[in-house]
């Protein structure tokens, strides 16, 4: 990235904790407050950190082995702290998925079964929120606001990724292989090279996706499981933090509320979101969690569930991130400036244009 880009990233960061520290202060009590919260609650709080990045990578290896091949632990860890990340350090968390895919491509993963691969592990994410979003709804009938945001971003979820596959299965319709782009294509941004990379490289999806059809159905509900425990651990971590001071705070606000909080997220613009998580935090449980312990439980959830896997994932895949990112822009300045026999094949639609970087589609 430019180094606009990363003083943009430091300023979303800086206006982050600055909210936090307003949080922490506003929250005191007359006599003041701390932050020290008791060891035990730091161990569970830190054992369901650790059980939620092994359930995520284990779902990438076993979601792997449904499809059909082997990835093997260590390109899965990298790939999935190195998505925590290039989420954490882009806006609306775009460069998780072009992360994850450099890290498996260059694992030795076939590009095409890397997309099926991310493809698959994001339909499973979504699965096992629709599964919580049930469970709850039947367990704590009476939860009001905080079950309604939780459905609402898990419904907001399954919208864009049904929405995705559709728009992905319209454009690349066999009947769209030639010719320029249609007229509503060029407001998009989508010129005539852009438009025939974009063709070929959800052509080369939709093709992996009939692959499906022949998934090794053990491995996938292994993989479920272990997504369903990914979900678990992140639901548990406020509450082992908040229960072990206060075990008078009713549970199901601390579990549906840090889910809505952490997926809803992904929709700032900022990277790290720039503050609104944290006061969203403060206005859902403000009045729910004391006041003695609203700053700190609020600062040592955002470390163990977004801070923690963001800088183990800068030590171990930080290197990576960097050139996905970079070879996101470099894609759109080679895109942007087009050769003349690539416009010539683009328009006929004879020969093909050279193929897309697929980590810019993800």
């Amino acid at each position: 990235m430019s180094r606009a880009r990363w003083f943009l990233v430091a300023l979303s960061f800086a206006a982050a904790l600055a909210v936090s520290a307003w949080v922490v202060v506003s929250s005191w009590p007359q006599g003041g407050g701390s932050m020290a919260l008791p060891l035990h609650a730091h161990l569970f709080a830190l054992g369901l950190t650790a059980l939620d990045i092994a359930a995520r990578a284990t779902k990438l290896r076993w979601g792997a082995r449904a499809i059909g091949f082997e990835l093997p632990i260590r390109p899965a860890l990298r790939a999935t702290l190195g998505g925590d990340f290039g989420g954490a350090i882009t806006p609306s968390r775009s460069g998780t998925e072009p992360t994850r895919f450099l890290i498996l491509t260059e694992a030795k993963i076939g590009a095409g079964n890397a997309m099926v691969l991310l493809f698959t592990e994001l339909a499973f994410e979504v699965l096992s929120l629709v599964v919580f979003v049930i469970a709850l709804t039947i367990a704590l009938p009476h939860l009001g606001g905080a079950l309604a945001g939780f459905a609402g971003v898990v419904g907001g979820f399954l919208a864009l990724l049904i929405g995705g596959l559709t728009i992905a299965s319209i454009l690349s319709h066999p009947d769209r292989r030639r010719g320029p782009p249609p007229r509503w294509a060029g407001y998009l941004g989508l010129h005539a090279i852009r438009w025939r990379r974009l063709q070929q490289t959800l052509r080369q999806l939709r093709e992996r996706l009939g692959a499906l059809k022949r998934a090794k159905r053990g491995w996938a509900l292994a993989a479920f499981a272990a997504s369903l425990i990914h979900v678990a651990a992140r639901i548990s971590v406020l509450a082992a933090l908040v229960l072990t001071v206060a075990p008078s705070v009713p549970l199901a606000p601390l579990v549906l509320w840090p889910l809505t909080l952490y997926y809803g997220a992904g929709i700032a613009p900022a990277p790290g979101g720039g503050g609104v998580v944290e006061v969203a935090y403060r206005g859902a449980l403000g009045g729910i969690i004391p006041a003695a312990y609203l700053g700190a439980s609020l600062v040592w959830w955002r470390f163990y569930t977004f801070y923690l896997p963001m800088i183990i994932g800068a030590v171990i895949a930080g290197r990576a991130v960097r050139r996905a990112i970079r070879s996101n822009a470099e894609n759109d300045e080679e895109i942007d400036t087009p050769t003349p026999t690539d416009e010539i094949q683009a328009q006929t639609g004879g020969a093909q244009a050279p193929q897309a970087r697929t980590a810019k589609v993800l």
